[in-house]
């Protein structure tokens, strides 16, 4: 075997043995959360509904911009809803005078960074949205920002 080879397969293998180990999500996953407003939220009542799962930060551009989007699609399709997890170690009073300067049309939760939904993967970057089916199982995963066409056009691929 040539040296470059055995030099090639174990680079790769150390690189496959210092990943971090993350368990797999889950094809059905659970989140139960409490919202901004003191809410309780469940995933599971959903079912029926595509859902839009949209983890952002008071400090991600990208996020903010995207939130309008999400809002509005949301408004404007009865068979979507959605949550936002706003991913971010602030204080609680300062997300919710964020969320009042800048209002969405579904509910919010705040997740800390040392403790995201065990049945998600934790975000690698933000935004991070998942697209739930109807049935519960994850349709699509996107990582940046999204649009209510980007949306519309995941839905009509997974039907």
């Amino acid at each position: 075997m040539p040296m470059k080879l055995i030099v090639r397969c174990a680079l790769v293998l150390a690189m496959a043995l210092a990943a971090p180990v993350q368990a797999a999500m889950p094809a059905t996953p659970a989140l139960k959360v409490t919202t901004l407003d003191g809410k309780p939220y469940d995933l599971a009542a959903q079912r029926g509904h595509w859902v839009i799962v949209n983890f952002w930060a008071t400090w991600c551009v990208p996020c903010i911009k995207e939130m309008p989007d999400i809002s509005h699609f949301v408004s404007t399709h009865k068979n979507v809803s959605a949550i936002g997890l706003a991913y971010d170690d602030s204080a609680l009073a300062d997300i919710k005078a964020f969320v009042a300067k800048h209002p969405v049309s579904y509910p919010i939760a705040q997740m800390g960074l040392d403790n995201p939904p065990k049945d998600f993967d934790e975000p690698r970057g933000l935004p991070t949205t998942y697209l739930i089916a109807p049935d519960g199982t994850v349709a699509k995963r996107f990582v940046g920002p999204i649009t209510g066409d980007v949306l519309a056009a995941a839905i009509a691929d997974a039907k």
